[in-house]
């Protein structure tokens, strides 16, 4: 490892590498710089691809052809539109301002529309290396800085232009492309794994649980495949609100107790520990209530329908309406891997003037199929396995993606 003090050479390089970076312009590294085609998009002719800014991932920076296009288009004079191989392109405007997009010869045929620039690369540079630099902290600070508009961000050619890089001798360039090259293929790969699990979920889930207005799944586990009860929620778990105590008390606050608000509520699906607690008396003097391990968080305003598990007992705000099973009636994580259902019930149910909200007296005269509570247990213990090897796939995925973002910062200048 190389110590830099003057940033004329990253913090991590290849061995056999010591000379100085220099700094250069997008512009002086690129043969011209291209707006793309003021064009509708029409339906995909099975050879000709439209790029659009939404085409671009905003993950990956890659083409996403799940929804082909086609320019609405004459072919004939539309040559200059057509990328070629190294092509970088920029989006100028809005909201993705700055976003990138390296072209590669396996996305085919593919033209470029008018939010887009297109910067076409000398080839004393390599293409991959000048890509990745776009995705560095650098660059996001000048797309920060240099997109500020009155109104809608933006910036047009000659500011990408001016976009000033620190770049090393032609070898080391590729060596350090083809370095970010394979990191990306390993997360690409991963990512590609985690896509095929959930897919692979989402198909379960429609076989083991009945569809609308049937009474029987396609798959059980039952040895005796019966007729799926259907039941109120009310019949098989309590509906429980929260509450928030005065938030100018202090003797309400800082306590040991957890209290969840919905945005606490991403991905994970266990809860065990809030970002705000309150004091006993704090419970007290609000309508908040002490919720058991096991109880389904559902969050029932803007935003209805997202759920964790709690691992440890809380209570929460009134943007929830929680679901606390019956003992030998429901199985936590049984209905927890039925939050689609839940979550489609309470946007359908719910009304308010001001936001849409599902009320606790509405979601308990939900009307829900659901086997023997044995059944109901190994269907759960199914999809909590399952929803283990996600998981772990995830964090796998985004190791990776902090390794990337890691070496980013060392081996660029």
């Amino acid at each position: 490892m190389n110590l830099n003090k003057d940033n004329k050479y990253p913090e991590i390089r290849f061995k056999g590498f010591t000379e100085d970076w220099e700094q250069r312009k997008l512009g002086e590294l690129s043969t011209d710089f291209e707006y793309g085609l003021n064009a509708s998009a029409t339906s995909y002719d099975g050879i000709n691809k439209y790029i659009r800014i939404t085409d671009i991932s905003e993950g990956n920076r890659l083409f996403n052809q799940s929804n082909l296009t086609s320019p609405d288009i004459d072919f004939i004079n539309a040559d200059n539109y057509l990328l070629k191989k190294g092509d970088i392109l920029f989006a100028r405007t809005g909201a993705s301002v700055g976003k990138s997009y390296r072209y590669q010869e396996s996305d085919g045929k593919v033209y470029y529309a008018g939010f887009l620039i297109r910067a076409r690369i000398n080839t004393n540079y390599d293409t991959e290396f000048i890509f990745q630099t776009t995705l560095t902290n650098k660059y996001e600070k000048f797309v920060e800085v240099t997109s500020q508009r009155s109104g809608q961000p933006g910036i047009n050619a000659k500011e990408y232009a001016n976009f000033k890089l620190n770049i090393p001798k032609l070898q080391e360039q590729k060596m350090i492309g083809s370095f970010f090259k394979q990191l990306d293929n390993t997360i690409a790969l991963h990512q590609c794994k985690l896509d095929k699990l959930k897919s692979l979920k989402k198909a379960y889930l429609q076989v083991l649980f009945p569809e609308k207005d049937q009474e029987t799944p396609y798959m059980s586990f039952a040895k005796v495949k019966g007729t799926w009860e259907q039941r109120k929620l009310s019949e098989v778990a309590d509906i429980i609100g929260g509450g928030t105590p005065s938030t100018i008390n202090p003797d309400y606050w800082n306590g040991n107790i957890d209290w969840y608000s919905p945005v606490e509520i991403g991905d994970q699906i266990y809860l065990n520990d809030s970002i705000k607690k309150i004091t006993e008396l704090g419970l007290k003097k609000s309508s908040a209530k002490i919720l058991p391990v096991g109880s389904i968080l559902f969050t029932s305003r803007a935003g209805i329908g997202n759920t964790a598990i709690l691992a440890k007992e809380a209570a929460t705000n009134q943007g929830f309406q929680s679901i606390v099973p019956h003992k030998n009636k429901l199985n936590s994580y049984f209905i927890y891997s039925r939050t689609n259902e839940l979550k489609r019930y309470g946007e359908i149910t719910g009304a308010g003037s001001t936001f849409v909200e599902v009320s606790g007296k509405q979601m308990a005269k939900m009307l829900i199929r659901m086997p023997s509570i044995e059944e109901q247990c190994k269907i759960g213990n199914f999809f909590k396995q399952f929803d283990r090897i996600i998981s772990f796939q995830q964090q796998k995925l985004n190791k990776f993606k902090e390794l990337k973002k890691a070496y980013l910062n060392k081996m660029f200048v």
